[in-house]
């Protein structure tokens, strides 16, 4: 969980990161990070930042393969050997082979 909070507040910095990294490579000499931050557009920022994070969070949930009646079977360690984990088709079907469709 705290992965997937660091990777949305990286996305929502990016804008920031950019801007920072834009104006370190314009002047000649740092003048700091907050009197960077002071003058720049926060607000543009911010909402840039927004937007990045709202669509990568879209395109990544429209990317998903899994049916929401999909059950998770983790990995477990079987004769000597891990087998990975994957979805089963239902909450019914937890003991039985995946659909012919799944690859995992």
């Amino acid at each position: 969980m705290i992965r997937i909070l660091i990777e949305n507040l990286f996305v929502f910095l990016l804008p920031t990161l950019g801007y920072v990294a834009w104006i370190a490579y314009k002047t000649r000499e740092w003048p700091g990070l907050w009197t960077v931050l002071s003058g720049g557009p926060l607000m543009r920022l911010f909402i840039a930042g927004a937007i990045l994070m709202l669509t990568t969070m879209a395109l990544i949930a429209s990317r998903s393969h899994n049916d929401p009646s999909e059950v998770y079977v983790p990995p477990v360690f079987k004769d000597g050997r891990i087998q990975p984990g994957h979805s089963m088709g239902g909450a019914g079907d937890a003991g039985t082979a995946p659909p012919a469709g799944n690859k995992n």
